[in-house]
């Protein structure tokens, strides 16, 4: 069985865990009512999607 032969120092262990992160949804402002609202979805503010009306309210 393999067994590492030197501990790894925190540097080199914080260095491989760089890309283990969160990242913010991608936020744009919804053309009809101009909340933030998430890319590719109907705005929840608002209903609309693509300058339609697609949830009535």
């Amino acid at each position: 069985m393999a067994v590492p032969q030197r501990r790894t120092s925190k540097t080199r262990r914080d260095k491989r865990r760089t890309h283990f992160k969160l990242e913010v949804p991608g936020m744009v402002k919804c053309g009809h009512c101009g909340e933030l609202k998430l890319a590719h979805r109907v705005c929840k503010s608002c209903g609309t999607y693509k300058s339609r009306e697609i949830i009535n309210q």
